[in-house]
């Protein structure tokens, strides 16, 4: 994500007035009329419109994302937990008496397994396709077997492709979620005791440097 902050070269809390200010300065440098580069002029631009948005500024403070300047794997992860957020809403346990995202990690990863098993399977089927093709020796002036099949190639790589940016799309919306820790309620049994899982002291997320990535890796996809 960009940030329009760093782009202007202003603070946080910087008024209008400054953020104006700011502009015109970068402006002077980065325009194009001026010899600037016309992607670095296109970035202060948004920038400068942005902060200048009470609604957008105040989304971007909050979430650290905007629609008109957020990378598109980044937007994408954010309509993945958005749907999440959306089962969240529906499940009628009553707060505490789960953890959230412990199930939102478990549905990512296996969005992400599944994913992968698809995007194997797609690369074997083009894989045969081609072969099939080297092996039409003989063809016709009109050759229709070997238009559709490259056709079906051609259809299987925009499958992968989208395959792909989903993978990417979750592993992006796993990251997001990295550093969330949710405090779950300790109960009683009928005996008064707890069990080991309940037992278990809930304690906030540590540092990301100090734990494994949860995140289901590449090398442990399954066949």
């Amino acid at each position: 994500m960009t940030n329009p902050y760093e782009i202007l070269g202003v603070r946080r809390d910087a008024s209008d007035d400054q953020i104006k200010s700011a502009y015109r300065r970068r402006a002077k440098t980065t325009h194009p009329d001026s010899g600037g580069d016309p992607n670095a002029f296109g970035r202060v631009q948004k920038a400068y419109e942005l902060l200048l948005d009470p609604v957008r500024r105040k989304v971007f403070d909050d979430t650290g994302y905007d629609v008109e300047l957020a990378d598109p794997v980044d937007l994408q992860a954010l309509i993945v937990i958005e749907k999440l957020v959306n089962e969240l809403t529906l499940d009628e346990r009553e707060p505490g008496s789960f953890d959230p995202l412990a199930r939102m990690r478990d549905d990512l990863s296996e969005d992400m397994r599944k994913a992968r098993f698809s995007k194997r399977e797609l690369e074997r089927h083009a894989a045969r396709i081609e072969h099939h093709l080297e092996r039409l020796e003989k063809r016709p002036s009109t050759d229709i077997l070997g238009s559709m099949l490259r056709a079906r190639v051609k259809a299987i790589a925009s499958a992968i492709s989208e395959t792909e940016a989903k993978i990417k799309a979750s592993e992006r919306a796993c990251e997001m979620l990295y550093d969330y820790a949710y405090e779950v309620d300790v109960s009683e049994n009928e005996d008064g005791l707890l069990t080991e899982e309940e037992a278990a002291p809930t304690i906030s997320a540590p540092r990301r440097e100090d734990r494994p990535l949860w995140v289901v890796p590449a090398t442990a996809q399954e066949g």
